[in-house]
């Protein structure tokens, strides 16, 4: 499903009688995958070279292609400078990726902590793509005094 399909798709939303960003349907989730590293080789921006050539990770596409087809809307949210962006998504193409967009320039290094006033979840990538499981972690969140 395009993007705008999706989007035609969003719910509306108030809160305290005033209207506030709509929100996904049921079930639709936002998926930001990081690419270098993790659907493919790790590639660093200082080698631009390599990105054309980089090994992809078969379970991801598997996975990810699952998900778009599912109805989850897939964004790569990636690195890679825009200065990339010809060569990466030429590169998703010819693997044959599905997804709605991508999103350049995220902040290098790691350690990300992602704040939000919608429900983020985080998954760390850890060498496969499969189906999704529950676990219980342990999370840092804002003392705001409500306790879910």
């Amino acid at each position: 499903m395009k993007l705008e399909d999706l989007e035609k798709n969003l719910v509306a939303a108030s809160e305290n009688g005033e209207s506030i960003s709509p929100i996904l349907p049921e079930g639709v989730k936002n998926y930001l995958i990081d690419i270098d590293g993790t659907i493919c080789d790790d590639i660093p921006n200082e080698e631009p070279e390599r990105m054309a050539t980089a090994a992809i990770y078969p379970d991801a596409l598997v996975t990810l292609n699952k998900w778009y087809d599912e109805g989850h809307i897939i964004f790569f949210f990636t690195s890679r400078t825009e200065d990339h962006r010809v060569i990466t998504e030429a590169w998703l193409k010819f693997h044959g990726f599905k997804y709605h967009g991508m999103v350049m320039g995220k902040p290098r290094g790691g350690n990300y902590h992602w704040i939000d006033n919608h429900l983020v979840k985080a998954t760390r990538y850890r060498g496969k793509f499969t189906d999704l499981v529950d676990k219980e972690v342990t999370i840092q969140v804002f003392d705001d005094e409500h306790h879910e």
